[in-house]
């Protein structure tokens, strides 16, 4: 089936074509074009319509499938309806993608594809499609995936006892499970090598390890025509050999394994990165008092105001009461301006580099944020080891994308129902 969700260049939307004919005195019109479909408040012309049989046709020929064209015909009809329907959507409620949004997915798609931009315009332009058109059709996508978001996230709930119950399945810990980034360096032997030459692999395969315990430059020891170096990539603990497999959770990152000896040879293997894995963060616990400059209260005033109240809580007053009383953050103004521990970037950069600079029990000076003028006590500060929290949302997310491709094929099969649709 052609599917209904959109992620890449799918077609590009034609122009209304029409042309005079200077054929006769009377200058008639020549109609080149006719509606095939009228769907709400607009209109599919014929030459949309083709455009888009055009390019699917195309890429069903270039698969090798063998789908009836009236097939192909009925079901671009489909998409093509979904898509006016969901485009007004946007319409009425002023959706916009601006030309700065626009250009960072263009950038991002070219580097998806390991090509500059100026290489990706160029691909392009070589494929027949001109970069104008696809950052449009771009655009249109990214509406599209806007709409759907806005309307399909509000139907899923994900419980806690769904996460749970995924965590625990076969493929909840398979998908969940650490990942580690290893280098590896393969001091090889042949199978027939003899006692001596073993040995002599074996050396070369200590001086690889010992140099990368001082972290000096192996790149001389990786010349030797026996040695091969490799990125072994991001692997989950299935996925890795089994001669260090189940050594890979004790390792720590940028920690160098001793040599390991296989029918192969000798491997030195290095951990660059693990996550997933004993994720351990800082975090702070911390209150704060926010006040907004106001149409009766100025930016000067605002700031003395928070110097202020910092003065009476250095001095011994409940900074508790003081954010019940002044705090304009309605979130937290109650809790006595708690908010809680916070990890590393939760808050805006401003926020985070004061509550750093603040001491445990301590008040910071006056900043200023987007928000406003704010004041912070850091109450408290820890290592929190996250590793099942991250599991967790892991979990939620792969859980909210299956539901997502669920609930939006109801979604949609719920606008088209309710829409005026004539198909000519």
């Amino acid at each position: 089936m052609i599917k209904h969700r959109f992620k890449g260049i799918t077609g590009l939307t034609a122009l209304l074509a029409f042309a005079l004919s200077a054929m006769t005195v009377q200058a008639d019109v020549e109609v080149l074009d006719e509606i095939v479909a009228i769907v709400d408040d607009n209109i599919i012309l014929r030459s949309e319509l083709d455009d888009r049989l055009k390019q699917v046709r195309a890429n069903v020929a270039q698969s090798g499938q063998d789908i009836p064209e009236e097939r192909i015909r009925r079901e671009v009809m489909d998409i093509m309806i979904l898509e006016n329907l969901q485009l007004q959507m946007a319409d009425r409620v002023g959706l916009r993608i601006s030309d700065e949004q626009l250009s960072a997915a263009m950038a991002r798609i070219a580097g998806q594809n390991n090509l500059s931009l100026e290489q990706f315009r160029k691909a392009l332009n070589e494929s027949g499609t001109s970069y104008n058109a696809a950052r449009e059709q771009i655009r249109r996508e990214m509406l599209l995936q806007q709409v759907q978001r806005g309307n399909v996230n509000q139907r899923i709930q994900i419980t806690d006892q769904e996460i749970a119950n995924y965590l625990e399945s076969d493929e909840g810990r398979k998908r969940t499970a650490p990942e580690y980034h290893f280098a590896h360096i393969l001091v090889a032997t042949a199978s027939d090598a003899t006692p001596s030459a073993v040995e002599r692999a074996r050396a070369q395969a200590d001086k690889i390890y010992q140099t990368l315990q001082k972290g000096g430059d192996v790149e001389p020891l990786l010349k030797a025509d026996n040695v091969r170096p490799s990125d072994l990539g991001w692997r989950k603990q299935p996925d890795l050999p089994s001669l260090f497999a189940d050594q890979a959770s004790m390792v720590q990152d940028g920690e160098v394994l001793a040599p390991l000896k296989s029918a192969s040879g000798f491997h030195v293997i290095k951990l660059i990165e693990s996550r997933g894995h004993n994720e351990v963060i800082a975090q702070t616990r911390a209150r704060h008092i926010l006040l907004k400059p106001s149409a009766i209260r100025s930016e000067q005033d605002t700031e003395k105001l928070a110097a202020t109240l910092r003065k009476r809580a250095q001095n011994g007053e409940s900074f508790y009461d003081l954010a019940k009383t002044y705090s304009e953050d309605i979130g937290s103004a109650q809790e006595g301006g708690d908010l809680g521990w916070t990890n590393p970037g939760q808050l805006v950069p401003e926020f985070q580099e004061a509550m750093e600079d603040t001491g445990i029990g301590k008040v910071s000076p006056p900043f200023k944020s987007r928000y406003g003028w704010h004041i912070v006590k850091v109450e408290d500060r820890r290592q929190q080891d996250v590793t099942m929290d991250l599991r967790r949302n892991m979990a939620r997310n792969i859980l909210h994308e299956r539901k997502f491709d669920e609930e939006l094929d109801i979604w949609l099969r719920k606008i088209r129902d309710e829409a005026y649709v004539d198909i000519k």
